[in-house]
């Protein structure tokens, strides 16, 4: 039955996948992926989503269902694509059973991360294909393609998409559910058993495997050549920059459109469309992929325009206007902040734990000459920003702990590492591991607000958990001690700080308060049900 709902580009994606009969979304949160796992837990209980540890832990969860014969989803943002690529990369070579998708979430403009790294590098890396829907009904209608073609090639599949098309909504017409596959667990070993020789045998299987990608690339329904006829420019547009061509009215102009949302690249297309035209126009959203493949493609003596070249802007969002103007379309004024605007950047909420435990480490970092404040990833970065401006850096998630290692390693002292409760599960239980082996003389402040709390709310892993994983690591139990982060405990939280900084060794303080979000919303709905 179809029926048409309003929905964010990750809801459309989420229900897609439902209604393509996944067993299983496996997924860490991280913005602008975070919707997705949240509308098959609200909406699919048959389906297992509980969110994972850290997102190599999804994938090779994923990976495991997809053995089982079941379809599998893992979900992450861009960055969470790095900590996944050991089994990722490696699933390309294993091959699949059940269809595996993996849905990876950029973010051009870094609205909400560290780089704007593109993942389509990491599938063309891997060999295998990528999809990228450029529209809300294109993000649903491309599921359960996505699951067939993963089924068909026996290999995952990546879809990746940006962060305007994942955030903004869309009328999406939905059709009838499919049923989940029944379980059916892999019996031939050889291909998921990796030792060198059978790694060879399944390389070579992917090697061979390329010509039926480019195949399928070629009379994909999501590649299409629109107005193919003479002109002086043609457009490629990929993903979400087909939407902002199209939106400058293309064909009025006579210009020639190549939409592209299935990779490898559409060779043959490209040469069709570049036959028509004298130069061609590359709009991809985030870095040049498309560009410096067409390059390569069509040779030096082709003219191709793009980022590279600086007819689209090198960093950022494309836009309609930005787009448009490298089609020579004459563009009117944008509005910018009036001067007597003044920007409010982001801020700790007031209430928030994080608030007392920056205030405690600078009263205390200000009684030496040379104390390091590392900082890691979370809604407590935002301790590097005024009032506080308490950590000296911040570079990836778990990294705190282990620069805090290596800077005491060179002789820094107090060495301070900042971290939050499920950034710690995430990726800081290996670097404290570390840290313990060599003594480090380091102190952790792990900031347990009960949550994952710069992401909405979600579950922590290690809730409850961390005074044991700490004893486990081989922390010493007198120098793991718990504060609760409150103005009127300051006295005792600087004491404990103090005398922490001043062990030779390995030190771990737990400040543990509820986030004050997640606490507000349990409150509004006791007292809604009361």
């Amino acid at each position: 039955m179809i029926s048409k709902r309003l929905l964010l580009g990750d809801e459309a994606i989420a229900l897609g996948a439902i209604h393509a009969g996944i067993s299983g979304v496996y997924a860490y949160p991280g913005t602008p992926s975070t919707e997705i796992t949240e509308f098959i837990q609200a909406n699919a209980p048959e389906v297992r989503s509980r969110w994972c540890t850290n997102e190599k832990t999804a994938m090779e969860a994923a990976l495991g269902m997809s053995y089982a014969g079941k379809r599998a989803l893992v979900c992450m943002k861009h960055v969470g694509m790095n900590v996944a690529a050991d089994a990722f990369v490696n699933s390309a070579i294993t091959g699949i059973n059940g269809g595996l998708v993996m849905l990876a979430a950029d973010d051009p403009s870094m609205h909400s991360s560290q780089n704007e790294q593109d993942s389509r590098f990491y599938g063309k890396f891997a060999m295998i294909p990528i999809l990228e829907p450029s529209s809300q009904q294109e993000a649903y209608d491309i599921m359960p393609y996505a699951f067939a073609l993963s089924e068909q090639m026996r290999l995952p599949v990546l879809l990746r998409v940006v962060t305007r098309l994942a955030h903004s909504r869309a009328g999406v017409e939905t059709a009838t559910p499919m049923e989940q596959k029944p379980l059916n667990p892999d019996n031939e070993r050889t291909h998921w058993v990796l030792l060198p020789g059978n790694a060879r045998r399944q390389y070579a299987s992917l090697v061979e495997k390329q010509a039926q990608l480019h195949a399928s690339a070629e009379t994909s329904i999501y590649n299409k050549l629109h107005h193919a006829e003479r002109a002086p420019i043609g457009v490629v547009a990929c993903g979400i920059a087909y939407n902002y061509v199209m939106e400058n009215k293309p064909a009025k102009m006579g210009v020639p459109v190549l939409k592209i949302s299935q990779y490898p690249v559409p060779e043959v297309l490209v040469k069709a469309l570049a036959d028509k035209c004298d130069v061609l126009l590359i709009a991809e959203d985030g870095q040049p992929v498309v560009e410096e493949y067409v390059k390569t493609l069509l040779g030096a003596d082709y003219p191709v325009k793009g980022r590279l070249t600086g007819d689209l802007p090198r960093m950022g969002e494309l836009t309609p206007d930005s787009v448009g103007k490298a089609l020579g379309v004459e563009v009117g004024q944008s509005f910018t902040a009036a001067e007597n605007v003044v920007p409010r950047p982001p801020a700790l909420c007031q209430g928030c734990g994080h608030r007392d435990v920056y205030d405690a480490l600078n009263r205390v970092a200000r009684e030496y000459d040379d104390a390091r404040i590392f900082g890691d990833i979370g809604c407590y970065t935002l301790g590097a920003l005024p009032p506080f401006r308490a950590i000296d850096s911040c570079v990836d998630m778990g990294a705190s702990i282990t620069m805090a290692k290596g800077a005491a390693d060179a002789g820094v002292h107090p060495s301070i590492a900042v971290i939050g409760d499920s950034t710690f599960t995430h990726s800081g239980i290996t670097g404290l591991l570390d840290a313990v082996n060599d003594n480090s003389r380091i102190t952790v402040v792990i900031s347990d607000n009960l949550t994952t709390a710069m992401t909405g709310g979600q579950d922590s892993a290690g809730t409850n958990k961390f005074e044991a994983i700490c004893l486990g690591l081989g922390v010493e139990p007198a120098h793991v001690r718990v504060v609760v982060p409150l103005p009127k405990n300051m006295e005792e939280i600087t004491r404990i700080i103090r005398e922490e900084i001043e062990y030779d060794g390995v030190s771990v303080i737990i400040p543990r308060r509820e986030c004050i979000q997640t606490l507000n919303r349990k409150l509004r709905k006791k007292r809604a049900q009361e």
